[in-house]
């Protein structure tokens, strides 16, 4: 399973990359997708609000389950990636890539500090 570096994680399974322009992307992680199986489904309808820390802004529905979709940090939700919406089988086969799922405006970019490392999240799913 892969795990890069680069990101930061949380305990709900999503990964979070700050961008040089500092907007944020969001995705889950290849962990989340496998437990879920195969996606067939997103659900965002947050784009253009301002969320907190953990609040829902999504879910995905995969052939056994729904699973919310949960903020790793403050800001605004500036888009939908449109290649998932339209494809969202790039969730599994492509989740850390052309998989992610929003792009973020940063309220506090020092949020991110908080989250889990790669080593960190890694012990937290046991592999």
């Amino acid at each position: 399973m892969n795990f890069p570096a680069e990101l930061s994680y949380t305990e709900d399974h999503e990964w979070i990359r700050v961008d040089e322009d500092g907007t944020a992307v969001i995705g889950i992680t290849e962990f989340a997708q496998h437990e879920l199986g195969d996606i067939i489904f997103i659900d965002v309808n947050t784009v253009g609000q301002s969320l907190g820390k953990g609040e829902v802004f999504g879910a995905v529905e995969a052939v056994k389950t729904v699973s919310d979709l949960f903020l790793p940090v403050d800001g605004e939700v500036l888009e939908l990636n449109p290649a998932v919406e339209k494809s969202p089988e790039l969730l599994n086969s492509d989740p850390y890539g052309e998989g992610w799922i929003i792009r973020l405006k940063l309220s506090d970019a020092a949020q991110v500090d908080g989250l889990l490392t790669a080593d960190t999240y890694k012990e937290l799913v046991g592999a």
